[in-house]
C-alpha cells in the first residue's frame, strides 16, 4: 500500500488522502450532529451532505489532474528517446492510474456516505 503511495506520486497522493480525511469527517460530524440535535433542520442538514459528496467529486478531479500530468511528463520524455519497449509503456500508463483510482475510491466513499446520510435524514422526520 505504501508503494503504490509513492508510485503515485507524494504530493498528489497527500492531496487525495487529506480530502478523504476531511470529506470523512466532515459528512460524519455533520450527520452526527443532525441526528442527535433536535432542532436541526432537514435542508441544512441535505446541504451539508452534499457539500461532502462534492468534496469527494473535487478529490476524483483532482486525482485525474494527477494522472494526465503524470502522462504529460511521460509522454515528454518519450518524445526525447527512440525507441521505447512496450513493457515501458504499459508501467507508465499504469503508474498513471494510481490517482485516478485512488480519486474513484474516495468519490465512491462519498456517494455511499451521501446516500446513507440521506436515509437516515429522510427517516428521521
Amino acid at each position: 500500500m505504501k508503494d503504490l503511495f509513492f508510485m503515485g506520486g507524494a504530493l498528489f497522493m497527500s492531496v487525495l488522502s487529506i480530502l478523504l480525511i476531511v470529506m470523512l469527517a466532515w459528512m460524519i460530524y455533520h450527520l452526527s450532529k443532525y441526528l442527535i440535535s433536535k432542532s436541526s433542520s432537514k435542508e441544512i442538514a441535505l446541504r451539508k451532505m452534499e457539500q461532502g459528496r462534492s468534496i469527494g467529486l473535487f478529490a476524483l478531479i483532482f486525482g485525474i489532474l494527477g494522472q494526465l500530468i503524470g502522462l504529460y511528463g511521460a509522454f515528454s520524455s518519450m518524445a526525447e528517446v527512440t525507441s521505447i519497449s512496450p513493457d515501458i509503456l504499459y508501467a507508465g500508463l499504469k503508474v498513471s492510474m494510481i490517482t485516478t483510482l485512488y480519486g474513484i475510491f474516495i468519490y465512491l466513499i462519498a456517494l455511499i456516505l451521501w446516500f446513507v446520510g440521506r436515509q437516515l435524514i429522510d427517516k428521521r422526520v
